[in-house]
């Protein structure tokens, strides 16, 4: 337990030489790498959202590529296409971005829908079909998507089932003064992304994968999660609930967070913590309470208010 909290904190440590001031959700990025999940970042430019893709893989030694969503981005594009080859008259499946280790798709709400769905299978299934083929996705496999929340004009929001397929969303916000005035001088004559160096291999990353699912859950915890996603399917504000992939969402991120915290089981503390990052962004408010301004983090709020925690026996 202390070998693999060690090497997570090696990894934080390594990524707040970057991003200044926001270890915790650095922290829910390395959660969401362990789960085997998929992270969205929402927020403005220029806070950072690429530099925590770029940095944390950097800090795990694995390969990374960037997609740059535009609304003339095709499902080719992403995937990838099979090019005829006159040396071996035959065709040649030449892999596109989406076939590294971690993938940042950024802007991925200024594609079209049809583009954005060729992350469906690749997110949910890892692996990638091209003309009936099917290529299996690099070990550890890694979405981290970003979007701008304020700018809606030539932008195409994303659908139900993308939304789903994210982990965990999280917003990084701007750095605190005394943050930015560090960022300031750390980026004086050079980016400290150039001499970041490498803190763990991708043969950790996936040891650690089995690691987290070893943690155990008392049976009152695993009902506690279930019973905060069922709230979400009855509350009046909201016209769709989470699905049970956001139950599984929650339990794997509780187990990670415990991981992390150099436990061997999850306490409720784990499950408050992480439910707005892992289910806010699965709700779908219904119109009238977008009108009073209530969104998907005010109602896991809500929820997480009136539901009382289980009771003290979370041990073995």
């Amino acid at each position: 337990m202390d070998n693999t909290s060690e090497v997570v904190e090696r990894i934080v440590s390594n990524v707040e030489r970057v991003i200044v001031g926001k270890r915790q959700e650095i922290e829910l990025a390395v959660m969401t790498l362990l789960c085997q999940g998929h992270l969205l970042i929402e927020d403005v430019p220029g806070v950072g959202k690429t530099m925590l893709a770029k940095s944390l893989a950097c800090s795990v030694g694995c390969t990374f590529k960037r997609i740059q969503f535009t609304p003339d981005l095709l499902p080719s594009d992403i995937t990838g296409v099979s090019v005829f080859s006159q040396m071996n008259d035959d065709f040649e499946f030449r892999p596109g971005p989406i076939m590294a280790q971690i993938v940042l798709a950024d802007e991925i709400n200024r594609a079209t829908p049809k583009s954005q769905s060729a992350l469906l299978e690749c997110m949910e299934e890892r692996q990638v079909t091209v003309d009936g083929v099917t290529y299996k996705m690099p070990q550890p496999f890694l979405v981290m998507a970003t979007q701008n929340p304020i700018e809606y004009e030539g932008t195409f929001p994303l659908p139900e089932a993308q939304l789903d397929r994210f982990l965990m969303r999280v917003n990084l916000g701007y750095p605190a003064l005394d943050d930015e005035i560090a960022i300031i001088e750390r980026q004086e004559r050079s980016h400290p992304i150039e001499d970041l160096c490498q803190v763990a291999s991708a043969s950790e990353i996936l040891d650690l994968q089995e690691e987290v699912k070893r943690i155990h859950v008392d049976p009152m915890v695993k009902r506690h999660i279930v019973t905060i996603v069922e709230a979400t399917r009855c509350h009046p504000a909201v016209y769709l609930g989470a699905s049970p992939r956001g139950s599984l969402a929650l339990f794997r991120s509780a187990q990670a967070m415990a991981l992390i915290r150099r436990r061997d089981f999850v306490i409720p503390d784990d499950v408050k913590a992480l439910a707005e990052a892992t289910l806010s962004h699965r709700l779908i408010v219904s119109p009238s309470a977008r009108m009073k301004d209530i969104h998907g983090r005010t109602v896991i709020a809500e929820i997480m208010d009136s539901i009382a925690v289980p009771g003290a026996r979370v041990g073995r």
